[in-house]
């Protein structure tokens, strides 16, 4: 293994005493972050105002970003953009997919895809009103729903329920060999394992920013567009910074070349600032030493947690190569134990009805937080210390 994990641990800041194992729901805040956004707010958008457009590069902001994302997800330079929200990406994507394949009308997915996905899909099929069908299967059967009806193979690498891993690369083969569009969400999949999008010949792929890329609450979401169909496939969303030419201020919508026609919006410069530090953490980070280490992280929560839990129930598969970045345990009284853990310092999340989640991040997580973590546990199941009021209080987010 040749990426030291304890010089990337100290690029990030982790409160004094705290465990954090939701880097799939929110990466930490990088230590450079801080001074970046302060100089971008005070030299850049205070003293320039609206020449940092040009001075300071702002509007080449997002393709540059793009490409600082692209070695991360397998994909060449000038095939990734970022801006806006994924849920508006997984449109983009979508709307882009169906009218490459118009003479079909099923969008195939399952239902460990993220609800936020299907939604969407769901939204766009009503809008169209061309009969398409949006197909939900379970996660184990949707290669033998792959037939000669399916329009779009639309699904999300890793469940972020149970961590559950697709194969990518043999889902995408088969999906071409039926003649579909494929689509990846790659939102727990991006800075969590090594991804080859380009390799697995997908046509799109989107994800989000601000899990394991550590890009902050709200941070932009990035599309991919193979290389071969970026001049050709049509924005449905036809926003102004993805005209040719912003500035001519045509009344006619005409689409940049390349990636930049997935641009939408003005984009969030503040943001982006942020994000600039975190996807700059990535540098000498070798992607497959990542993923040895987060199996290794996995697996040593697995066997601690079974040890000293015998209440709880794996939820996660067992092989770390059929999983992500993180592993969920099932329990009846999972939200209640969530939260006496975060009371205790350790941080993770819990999925109704009964999962309580737990992310990997080699960057920052180590071997010994993880032990201490499950001993943690073990302690709050042993003394049920969960069973008080105030852990059993649901607030907006879980």
């Amino acid at each position: 293994m040749t990426t030291d994990f304890t010089k990337t641990r100290e690029l990030f800041h982790i409160p004094e005493g705290m465990i954090y194992l939701d880097g799939n729901s929110l990466g930490p805040l990088p230590k450079a972050a801080k001074a970046r956004v302060a100089s971008m707010m005070a030299d850049e958008w205070g003293e320039l105002l609206i020449t940092g457009w040009n001075k300071a590069a702002w509007m080449a902001q997002a393709n540059t970003l793009g490409d600082m994302i692209a070695p991360l997800i397998g994909a060449p330079a000038g095939s990734v953009t970022i801006g806006d929200t994924l849920t508006i990406k997984v449109f983009q994507a979508l709307a882009a997919a169906l009218e490459l394949n118009p003479n079909r009308k099923v969008v195939l997915s399952d239902n460990g895809n993220f609800p936020a996905d299907l939604y969407m899909a769901r939204g766009l099929i009503d809008s169209l009103k061309q009969g398409h069908e949006l197909r939900v299967v379970n996660p184990e059967d949707v290669a033998a729903n792959i037939g000669p009806d399916v329009a779009v193979l639309m699904l999300t690498e890793v469940d972020y329920r149970t961590g559950r891993k697709h194969d990518m690369a043999a889902l995408s083969k088969a999906a071409h060999d039926a003649g579909a569009v494929v689509m990846w969400d790659l939102a727990h999949s991006a800075g969590a394992l090594p991804v080859d999008i380009a390799g697995c010949n997908a046509e799109f792929a989107v994800g989000c920013t601000y899990k394991y890329l550590n890009g902050g609450p709200g941070a932009p979401a990035f599309i991919y567009v193979r290389p071969d169909l970026a001049n050709t496939v049509r924005p449905a969303l036809s926003g102004w910074l993805g005209h040719a030419a912003p500035f001519d201020f045509d009344l006619d919508y005409r689409p940049a070349a390349g990636i930049s026609r997935m641009r939408i919006g003005t984009p969030p410069v503040i943001q982006m600032a942020a994000l600039e530090t975190a996807l700059a953490a990535w540098q000498g980070v070798d992607m497959h030493d990542l993923r040895a280490q987060s199996i290794a992280l996995a697996d040593l929560f697995i066997a601690e947690v079974e040890r000293q839990c015998p209440d709880l129930t794996l939820a996660s598969p067992r092989n770390g190569a059929e999983r992500g970045s993180q592993v969920s345990f099932a329990y009846e009284n999972g939200f209640a134990t969530m939260q006496a853990l975060i009371a205790r310092g350790v941080i993770g999340d819990f999925r109704a009805p009964d999962k309580m989640r737990f992310g990997f991040a080699p960057l920052y997580n180590t071997a010994d937080e993880v032990r201490r973590a499950a001993a943690i546990l073990a302690e709050i199941l042993q003394t049920r210390a969960w069973d008080r009021p105030e852990f059993k209080q649901r607030g907006a987010v879980t």
